[in-house]
Order: C-alpha cells, then structure tokens, then sequence
C-alpha cells in the first residue's frame, strides 16, 4: 500500500496526483490487454502480476491536530510502539505500519520541510525500538516491525533540493528503508512513476 500524506491545504496536488495514477493504471491495463494476445497464457500472468497498480491511499492532514514530537521516549519505554500524545496522528501512525511507501507532502520553510511535515517524520519514532545495532561503521535503532516503509517527499515551495535528499536518504536509513527521493511540485508525475 501506497500512504501519501499531505499536510498542505493545497489538495489540488492530490488531485493531480489521483488523476497521474488513474492515468497510469488506465495505461498498464492497455498494455496488458495487447500483452495477453502477444504472449502465452503463463507469460500474461506473469506480466500482470508484475504491472499492476497498488493500493494509494491519501489522507488529507492540512486540518488535522497533529502536535509535535515531545522526545518523552513513552514510544520505546512505557508504552512500546504507542506515542503517548493522543491527536490525530493515531490513525496515520497505524498506515505507516502497514504502508510499502510513505509519501508526505510539504509545504517549504527557510528552504526546508514546514513544521507540519517534519511532525509527520519525528511521530514515525514508534515503529523503532530504543535497541541499537552496527550497520557498517553507524548505529541504527533496531525496527519494532518486520514491515520496511519507503519513504518519499514532495515539496511545495522554495527548498535546498540536495539537502532534503540527502536528508530523506537520512531519515529512510534510520528506518532500515529506502528513500524514494524528493521531488518539487512540477514533478509530480516522476513522483508517481516511483510509487510501487
């Protein structure tokens, strides 16, 4: 499953985004159907399995009380996996679980992520444990979960492009994942091309 998360009050980007995917899928389903009278049975199977369109949920969080992290460590000491702040975060926390990728969408603050979408990156901190292990030469937080989500950023705004990848790249090791990459509005459908 896709959860993209958009914490700007723009919702014509998740239209774009909706109508880029519709488009997609209506595409994969073409290709598939001159695909079925070119191959043998086994290879369509296979080719469809291979091209189909995951499951995209987006939630719209510009109106949602999401308060910020309070670094009071309940997530790995107290209530393992729970943050203790009860807003609205509850329910996007419970999709990040369960989620292949994570897209947020953000609007830009002195060249970086706005205070809303950073919120979104630093209440993930439940679905590590407070353990640490060596990766290489660094430490990492040992995951709560076997489930691995890929995190992707679209930006609305000014911003320092090579620094928010190389800090998505940051942010998506901590988590044992991957990161999708940061892209601007302009560039939304490249965005989508990256999404399962």
């Amino acid at each position: 499953m896709v959860l993209i998360v958009n914490t700007t009050s723009d919702t014509s980007i998740t239209d774009e985004i909706r109508k880029e995917i519709a488009s997609r899928s209506t595409a994969v389903t073409k290709a598939e159907a001159a695909n079925k009278t070119a191959v043998t049975k086994a290879e369509a199977t296979t080719e469809t399995e291979a091209t189909t369109t995951p499951s995209i949920e987006i939630i719209e969080a510009a109106s949602l009380n999401i308060s910020n992290c309070i670094g009071c460590n309940y997530c790995w000491l107290k209530t393992p996996g729970v943050c203790t702040i009860k807003d609205d975060y509850e329910i996007i926390l419970k999709k990040v679980i369960h989620a292949d990728q994570l897209w947020v969408i953000s609007d830009t603050a002195l060249g970086f992520i706005d205070h809303k979408g950073k919120n979104i990156f630093d209440r993930i901190l439940p679905i590590a444990t407070m353990y640490l292990r060596f990766r290489g030469d660094q430490m990492r937080h040992v995951p709560r979960y076997d489930q691995r989500t890929d995190i992707g950023l679209i930006c609305l705004g000014d911003m320092e492009k090579d620094y928010l990848k190389r800090w998505n790249e940051r942010a998506a090791l901590n988590f044992e994942s991957k990161s999708l990459g940061v892209f601007e509005r302009n560039e939304v459908k490249e965005a989508v091309s990256c999404m399962c």
